[in-house]
């Protein structure tokens, strides 16, 4: 069984988690991101770096980035810059004939202000070398830009409902994901990962991120200690967590095996309205069904967050403009 404290991986200096209150009670939530940085994250223990592997990379090295976290509790990799060999992971992909499906959502405004950059930029540096089936849902297909794709690569068009309340639209869209899953993306794709449409593509992302399950540590929130992460805590939701539950925040990006995917869009459409934040029930889920590999914030970073030396080479870039979208 594996536990649900991971100790080892989440246990910070109490002296630290308490200013941190402090500064996000007295002066707001940057004063809290100054102190982040001072906050030790926990590194992978010494008898288990030499046990880690991985299906895509083999052998990991985990003690090439010794300040980061680079495993968890139940033995799961964190993939960051400079632990995993690129020339294995994408030999590896080549040799397993794989194609790699990637979704996004692009409705309303965020079809017209960032789909093409999204498409651009993935077309560059997503899964370079391998066949790429990109399912684009809107509930616009007329409106879809064309973009020039590589060989071995195909854009499809779905469309896709839209929808006003907040609350709805995590549901609306996990519904979608498991019909597709279950018809011509699950029979296109081997691995599917799915994405927001409000960033884009900066570096490579290449097979090293593929695994049954995938889950990336939120870049806002992988420093916080768990009492202060954002899960959904009141008892009425089922996506609650209880004290002392969590491993980690997710959200932004996330992936897996078309069966896995399959299993967690059902589990999230189970017609529970969520309280707090939309990504509540992934993150439950997660919790349940531990993920089989985490990426690092470097998957998906965000330039409002302050400089942090661990972040090397960031993947995907958020470009979210929530004032300008809604204005």
């Amino acid at each position: 069984m594996v536990s649900g404290k991971c100790k080892g991986l989440e246990e910070n200096l109490l002296i630290l988690s308490a200013l941190g209150l402090l500064g996000l009670l007295l002066h707001g939530l940057p004063v809290v991101r100054h102190l982040e940085v001072l906050t030790p994250m926990g590194v992978c223990p010494l008898a288990r770096m030499s046990l880690l592997r991985d299906n895509f990379t083999g052998p990991l090295h985990p003690w090439a980035r010794p300040q980061v976290p680079t495993c968890t509790c139940w033995g799961a990799p964190i993939i960051w810059d400079g632990t995993f060999d690129p020339d294995v992971a994408q030999q590896e992909a080549v040799q397993q004939n794989l194609t790699i499906g990637l979704t996004v959502f692009a409705v309303g405004r965020y079809l017209e202000k960032y789909l093409v950059r999204f498409l651009e930029t993935a077309e560059q540096h997503f899964m370079v070398g391998q066949r790429v089936v990109y399912y684009v849902f809107t509930e616009g297909p007329v409106a879809v830009p064309r973009v020039r794709l590589g060989p071995g690569r195909r854009l499809r068009v779905e469309r896709a409902a839209r929808e006003r309340r907040w609350q709805n639209v995590s549901m609306a869209r996990m519904r979608t994901l498991h019909a597709a899953l279950g018809g011509r993306l699950g029979r296109e794709a081997r691995f599917v990962f799915c994405m927001a449409v409000d960033q884009h593509f900066s570096g490579t992302f290449g097979p090293e991120a593929l695994a049954g399950s995938v889950a990336q540590l939120h870049a806002w929130h992988y420093r916080w200690r768990r009492r202060l992460l954002p899960f959904e805590r009141d008892a009425r939701s089922a996506a609650a967590l209880g004290p002392g539950e969590g491993d980690f925040y997710h959200a932004a990006v996330f992936g897996g095996s078309v069966a896995a995917l399959r299993q967690l869009a059902a589990y999230c459409v189970r017609g529970l309205e969520v309280r707090w934040h939309d990504e509540s029930h992934l993150n439950k889920f997660f919790w349940l069904h531990k993920p089989a590999k985490l990426l690092s914030p470097e998957f998906c970073w965000s330039p409002d967050i302050s400089c942090r030396a661990e972040i090397r080479r960031p993947q995907l870039i958020e470009t979210k403009e929530y004032a300008l979208l809604s204005g």
